[in-house]
């Protein structure tokens, strides 16, 4: 059982920067596409971004291109999330998840973290 770990939430100022940390327990993690959801208050969870095997393919949803970059370090077994010229709407507990597929990937997750807060307020 792949277990996910999330780190480096937080509050930051709108226009700040943080990066989201996701280490796995086990190294057939490395077969797996990863990425990242976020679930604001009162909505449901969404998709924000994916990153392949190998790390040559990624994808975001709209409201994050140019500002989120997702990447992936397979000898560590660690996705990470570098979100920057954050926005209050931003505001989320953040998820990372690992799927067989890196199309199916924002239907179909095999393993959740447990999720980090991340708040933009001024």
């Amino acid at each position: 059982q792949v277990q996910l770990v999330e780190s480096g939430g937080g509050l930051v100022q709108p226009g700040g920067s943080l990066r989201l940390s996701c280490a796995a327990s086990e190294r057939t993690v490395r077969t797996y596409a990863r990425g990242w959801f976020r679930q604001a208050p009162g909505k449901d969870r969404e998709f924000v971004a994916k990153i392949s095997l190998n790390g040559g393919l990624t994808y975001y949803t709209d409201s994050v291109k140019g500002r989120f970059t997702i990447s992936r370090d397979n000898a560590k077994n660690t996705v990470y999330l570098q979100m920057d010229n954050l926005k209050p709407e931003d505001t989320a507990v953040y998820y990372c998840a690992a799927g067989s597929g890196y199309t199916a990937l924002q239907t179909t997750v095999n393993y959740w973290g447990q999720g980090t807060q991340v708040t933009v307020s001024s």
